[in-house]
C-alpha cells in the first residue's frame, strides 16, 4: 500500500471547491478513502487560510474559520500532529527549499510521518524531485 497522503493548503482549496484535480492524485484519494485511510491536513492549513484571508487571496463563499471546519469535519479527513518535532524539523530540512514557512511545515510533517504531499506548489514539487520528500501533483 502506497503512503497516506498529506493535502497541501491548494489541494485542500481545491478539494473544498470540488475543482478538477489531476487524474493520478484524485485515484490517489479515492483509494485511500476506499482503504480507510484518511486524507491528512495539517494545522498549519487553518493559518495559511488565515494568512490568504488577510491579504486578500482567500476566495470562498464562507468565512475562514466556516471554511477550515467544513474541510476538518469532511468525512475521510483527518488532522495531522504540528509537534514541537515537527516544527523544528521545518528549519532543518536537507536540500533546498525555500524560506515559505507553510511549505517547509508541510515538508517536515510529510517527512515525519511518511506522507506523499499532495500539491501544486513548484517548490514542493522540485523538492520531492530532488528525493526529500514523495509528492503528487494534483
Amino acid at each position: 500500500m502506497s503512503s497516506p497522503l498529506l493535502l497541501d493548503t491548494c489541494a485542500a482549496m481545491y478539494l473544498v471547491a470540488a475543482e478538477s484535480m489531476a487524474r493520478p492524485a484524485v485515484e490517489a484519494m479515492r483509494r485511500s478513502a476506499q482503504n480507510g485511510v484518511p486524507l491528512y491536513i495539517s494545522p498549519i492549513t487553518a493559518w495559511e487560510v488565515g494568512m490568504k484571508t488577510d491579504e486578500g487571496r482567500f476566495r470562498a463563499a464562507l468565512t475562514p474559520e466556516r471554511w477550515f471546519e467544513m474541510l476538518r469535519t469532511r468525512p475521510g479527513i483527518a488532522l495531522c500532529d504540528l509537534t514541537a518535532e515537527v516544527l523544528l524539523q521545518s528549519w532543518l530540512l536537507p536540500g533546498d527549499l525555500h524560506r515559505d514557512p507553510a511549505d517547509r511545515i508541510i515538508a517536515a510533517t510529510a517527512r515525519e510521518y511518511g506522507y506523499t504531499v499532495v500539491t501544486r506548489d513548484n517548490a514542493l514539487l522540485d523538492y520531492a524531485a530532488a528525493g526529500h520528500l514523495r509528492a503528487l501533483e494534483c
